[in-house]
């Protein structure tokens, strides 16, 4: 994708949408399909130049943040390792405003009890904006469990958990975060497992305007993270071992040189500057998508903040008007 945008740039500097038409059209007799062919395709040369996918190696994007010596590259895969000296962690080297971050992920194998796989986007500051999907370890044969969590101006407590329609720990699957103007999307192989819907129009809080890194490590916290910590890290299993590849950042990048206050205006789109996920299609989950959702809850959810009346005796706001 790197390589196929910057080949569109390329085109797109030396000529114009009319002579790009004329150099990709096919010879159709009709000149109605060929306009709409230059339109479509000059809307997808745009969209692809805003949105500024990159699909690449991990260094290109990211940056390691502690215990190097817990790295291991083998080609493509990164592997992060948890021993009971250390976990690793990286951090991603610019920092974004709204779009799209995608990992695939291969989780720890065997018995994981005990550690947590994290990837997540997140602000600086004691009031900063986070989405989380954290992967809880459990011993052999019971399922990995996935919770996510998100905060807005410092304030998290917002945790659901499910498990997987399928086994992390055999193969990779693809872990993303869609993030616009309306709506925080977590999605697994690209089906939706939860929405965080903007809802300022009833006075809450959305998180729109503090650019976040992408970041990712391997800890311990067998204090809580399997079976409310009654199960311990097993260290005889260690190291114990996460894989990533596939690393994709397409999202608007917030160079540290841009003021804060300028941030959001240049990542907002106006005029002939559009960006992709905000397009009117981007502001709420497809048909198909919802159905998704809904089969997702109704089969995995274990847990949800919403419906937790012993934490929250009083429902939180958000949950009285969220439709999922």
């Amino acid at each position: 994708m790197r390589t196929h945008s910057l080949l569109l740039q390329t085109i797109i500097r030396s000529k114009s949408f009319t002579e790009l038409h004329l150099s990709v059209s096919l010879p159709f007799t009709s000149m109605a399909v060929s306009f709409k062919m230059c339109v479509r395709f000059g809307l997808f040369v745009g969209l692809m130049m805003l949105g500024l996918v990159s699909s690449a190696k991990f260094d290109e994007l990211f940056q390691p943040g502690w215990a190097m010596d817990h790295f291991i590259y083998e080609g493509e895969l990164l592997k992060l390792k948890l021993d009971n000296y250390s976990g690793a962690g990286f951090a991603s080297k610019s920092k974004y405003l709204f779009g799209k971050v995608t990992m695939q992920i291969k989780l720890v194998e065997g018995d994981s009890a005990g550690t947590v796989t994290a990837y997540y986007m997140s602000s600086d500051g004691p009031n900063h904006n986070e989405f989380d999907f954290e992967f809880l370890g459990n011993t052999t044969g019971e399922p990995y469990l996935v919770q996510t969590n998100v905060y807005v101006n410092g304030v998290g407590n917002r945790e659901q958990r499910m498990n997987l329609w399928f086994d992390p720990t055999k193969d990779f699957h693809s872990y993303s975060i869609l993030w616009n103007q309306r709506q925080v999307v977590f999605l697994v192989d690209e089906t939706p497992i939860r929405v965080h819907t903007n809802m300022e129009h009833k006075g809450i809080p959305f998180p729109k305007d503090q650019a976040m890194g992408v970041y990712s490590s391997i800890w311990n916290a067998d204090d809580w993270a399997t079976q409310g910590g009654l199960v311990k890290t097993d260290w005889s299993h260690a190291p114990f071992i996460a894989t990533y590849k596939g690393f994709e950042i397409d999202a608007c990048e917030c160079p540290v040189s841009v003021a804060a206050n300028e941030i959001a205006e240049k990542c907002r789109s106006s005029g002939e500057k559009r960006f992709w996920w905000d397009e009117p299609t981007m502001s709420e989950l497809s048909v198909h998508q919802s159905h998704q959702l809904v089969w997702v809850r109704a089969n995995h959810l274990v847990y949800d903040y919403c419906t937790d009346t012993a934490r929250f005796p009083v429902m939180p706001v958000e949950c009285e008007h969220h439709r999922h």
